[in-house]
């Protein structure tokens, strides 16, 4: 899908903001609905099979459509950026109000998040599932188990509180920068953050490496990355949820260790 927008797609745009043009809102939604397809054959491999694909569809059309209503034209940023966060947001948004994800499994996620980046960050290199299990009084069958379970919480909502100095509470997507502007502090803190990542990522055990460098470099979904390791989808996926609690972990601890300074 072309990131530019060409001038039929903006005059249906306009069309649709001025006038709310049911034609223009018909071609919109069929002219971004690759983003849906897109979103759902992502995540729909992660989910366990309870999960039905069409209500993942149904979240995430939904979260289309909201982008296309909500998106202000005018503003400095790619629709498909935009949209692609309210996508995101709604597939969790609409899993989380069912419950799938129960608070229980997300404090035991934390605790496991916060153990890797303990034991990482004391020994400077990666930990193993027993290591942790062993740390936490847990097994590593429930540290699994819990990381199976909670592959989802370490996502973040679009719709999820943001807070600003002043405490007010805005909605996330609304921090979503003009992706032009020339902030020197903006570009200090993605350096400290790549750097963080960088190191936790050198860290890694290889398959984990390997499986954060296929989803997030050559953009395969786990089902094609289970094909290519040979494993199934399901393990692919612990080895995905692990990875990113061992960097979200990380960056935690790291934040935290600066607001204490």
């Amino acid at each position: 899908m072309k990131s530019k927008m060409d001038q039929q797609t903006i005059e249906y745009w306009k069309a649709w903001k001025n006038e709310k043009n049911e034609e223009a809102g018909n071609y919109l939604v069929s002219f971004y609905r690759p983003l849906v397809d897109y979103a759902v054959k992502r995540y729909v491999a992660t989910l366990p099979s309870s999960v039905h694909p069409d209500d993942i569809s149904s979240f995430a059309f939904n979260g289309l459509l909201d982008a296309i209503d909500k998106f202000e034209l005018e503003r400095d940023l790619k629709f498909e950026t935009y949209a692609n966060w309210r996508i995101k947001g709604a597939i969790i948004d609409g899993l989380r109000q069912n419950d799938w994800v129960p608070r229980s499994v997300r404090d035991k996620a934390r605790k496991i998040e916060e153990a890797y980046a303990l034991l990482e960050q004391e020994h400077q290199k990666s930990c193993t599932d027993e290591e942790v299990a062993n740390h936490l009084g847990m097994t590593a069958a429930e540290v699994q188990q819990t990381m199976q379970d909670a592959s989802l919480s370490i996502m973040i909502s679009v719709d999820e509180p943001v807070y600003e100095e002043d405490q007010q509470q805005i909605e996330r997507y609304n921090v979503i920068e003009n992706e032009r502007a020339d902030l020197p502090e903006k570009h200090i803190h993605e350096h400290f953050i790549k750097e963080i990542l960088t190191e936790t990522i050198d860290r890694l055990p290889e398959k984990e490496k390997l499986v954060i460098s296929l989803v997030y470099f050559e953009e395969l979904t786990l089902t094609e990355i289970a094909r290519i390791l040979k494993l199934s989808t399901s393990r692919v996926s612990q080895l995905h949820s692990k990875a990113l609690m061992r960097m979200k972990g990380a960056l935690r601890a790291n934040k935290e260790h600066v607001q204490s300074m």
